[in-house]
């Protein structure tokens, strides 16, 4: 395990961000080079608010990847958060895990 390796809890909360990002960046209708120059700005922004170097994302990137339980355990986080964020912004809106999983029951 690499000395430096961001906890999980940490990568999926840094990991909402980047794929939030990422569908702000989308939406904005920029031309494809503008686009990328912001998203490439605000990520280095979200890893110094995170205080994590891009090589220490990149290493744990690629050590959670190996290893795919634990890279499924995280994006079950990001998933969790970005549903929960969605429900702050829209109370009304369902997640969208409910939409695809198994019918609830009372």
């Amino acid at each position: 395990m690499p000395a430096d390796l961001i906890p999980r809890e940490h990568m999926a909360q840094m990991l909402a961000d980047l794929h939030q990002l990422e569908a702000q960046v989308e939406s904005s209708r920029l031309s494809p080079d503008s686009g990328r120059a912001l998203y490439l700005a605000q990520h280095k922004s979200l890893l110094w608010k995170h205080e994590v170097t891009d090589s220490a994302f990149q290493r744990s990137y690629r050590y959670y990847g190996i290893h795919g339980k634990d890279l499924n355990e995280i994006y079950a986080g990001v998933i969790d958060t970005l549903n929960h964020r969605e429900t702050k912004l829209n109370p009304a809106s369902k997640p969208a895990t409910d939409q695809w999983g198994p019918p609830k029951t009372n």
